[in-house]
């Protein structure tokens, strides 16, 4: 009979960072100067990987995949911020916001998948140069890439069908700057003891199998690097995982924090500005701490930017 009485809720309201008025142009500026770095590094990437046959190899392979992972991200994330601050209009339709948490989740997965993807590349690079190209050769990574793309695509279904089955029946607005679960579970009425329990779960499979194969992969190479007799050889050798291990140390550090906790127990304010770090912070620095300073993207980019110079047409 209380059910009965109870009423539906069929759309939620963002709340955003702040709802204070007179922050709302300066916060609209702010994101969306963040979303036009974040594509417009990320775009870049890509272009160069794409256009200079120097860096068609595995370890770019991947990283464009990683730069078409941080695009979606941030557009899922960030475009609510952006609608609101165009239309004014911080509703947002039950179903939609399903969906962004099922979108939010698979890119999440990717970026995790895919630099564990990349650890083992570096793995292969280092402890097994000779055999480098036959192990990840275009088939293998293929299909390394796929399975990446399918196991983030059907990871998160087992919790977003536990998340449809509640009820949302009292207060209706979201304090988050987008449709994040943890906030939203904090308005279901009912038991949601058990979404917790396969959230703590999936999430727990996926960091510990991932983590685990990252520190394997960095135990090996850490091995290998130390038997190497030249000093330059062992700078050399780890240089090209120090940008790798930073996104990972970012990434996983607040991925830990955001996914093994009780998705209900931390803060707010805690809650946004963790999520800020993987959806916001992380995909717009990608392509500077993991790419940009790597000498071949520095090259191709410069020939990039000469190119058109070979075009000119005389008078």
């Amino acid at each position: 009979m209380e059910q009965l009485n109870q009423t539906m809720v069929t759309f939620f309201f963002i709340k955003g960072i702040s709802d204070v008025p007179e922050l709302q142009v300066p916060i609209f500026l702010l994101v969306l100067l963040i979303y036009l770095l974040t594509l417009g590094g990320n775009m870049t990437i890509l272009l160069l990987v794409c256009l200079d046959h120097h860096l068609h190899t595995p370890m770019y392979f991947f990283l464009v995949n990683l730069s078409i992972v941080d695009m979606c991200s941030s557009t899922v994330t960030l475009h609510t911020m952006l609608l609101i601050g165009i239309t004014g209009n911080r509703t947002i339709s039950y179903l939609r916001c399903i969906a962004q948490i099922h979108f939010i989740g698979w890119f999440i997965n990717e970026e995790l998948l895919f630099l564990t993807v990349m650890s083992y590349d570096r793995y292969v690079a280092i402890c097994n140069p000779l055999r480098y190209k036959m192990i990840m050769n275009q088939r293998i990574c293929a299909l390394l890439a796929s399975v990446c793309w399918l196991t983030g695509l059907f990871t998160p279904i087992l919790p977003i069908w536990f998340l449809t089955q509640l009820n949302f029946c009292g207060p209706n607005e979201v304090d988050h700057y987008f449709c994040d679960a943890s906030p939203l579970l904090k308005l279901a009425c009912g038991n949601i003891k058990m979404k917790e329990i396969v959230d703590f779960i999936v999430s727990m499979f996926v960091l510990i199998s991932s983590m685990l194969v990252i520190f394997i992969s960095y135990f090996c190479i850490t091995l290998t690097v130390l038997k190497m007799p030249s000093s330059k050889g062992r700078y050399k050798a780890f240089s090209t995982c120090t940008s790798h291990l930073a996104v990972v140390c970012v990434y996983y550090g607040s991925m830990s924090f955001t996914y093994i906790r009780v998705r209900t127990a931390s803060t707010v304010s805690t809650n946004k500005l963790v999520s800020v770090l993987y959806s916001v912070i992380t995909p717009m620095v990608n392509p500077i701490i993991y790419s940009l300073r790597n000498k071949d993207v520095r090259l191709a980019l410069q020939k990039a930017l000469r190119k058109p110079k070979v075009f000119k047409l005389g008078v």
